[in-house]
């Protein structure tokens, strides 16, 4: 699976949220040891505000940045939902448009090395 009409080596930035450092550290080391990404930065928690059920809710969250590529995108998703702790996780990626070729080479070479993709 691709995201959209990117060609598979395209490399693309994902996002998620987790509940707690913990997770946050667990679910990340997973995708990587999963191969599915080549890296993922672990940022500071922060607040998020959103609607669950009917209701409006607050909870502090920690996200990831996900390094990878399109055709990876498929392999990140079903890696992160069997970890996930979430009923709905958060899961956004995009292109990245620009950036420093031989770090874009990297990702490339990294996500899904010793996979078939």
């Amino acid at each position: 699976m691709t995201v959209g009409t990117l060609p598979p080596e395209a490399v693309i930035v994902a996002m998620t949220t987790l509940p707690d450092e913990a997770t946050a550290t667990r679910v990340a080391r997973a995708l990587l040891e999963a191969r599915v990404a080549a890296c993922v930065n672990r940022l500071a928690p922060c607040q998020s505000e959103y609607w669950w059920q009917g209701k409006l809710e607050q909870a502090e969250e920690w996200p990831l940045l996900i390094k990878t590529t399109a055709g990876q995108y498929g392999a990140l998703e079903t890696a992160l939902r069997a970890v996930h702790p979430y009923d709905v996780p958060e899961l956004v990626a995009w292109p990245v448009a620009a950036g420093h070729g031989p770090y874009l080479d990297w990702v490339r070479a990294e996500a899904g090395a010793g996979s078939a993709t």
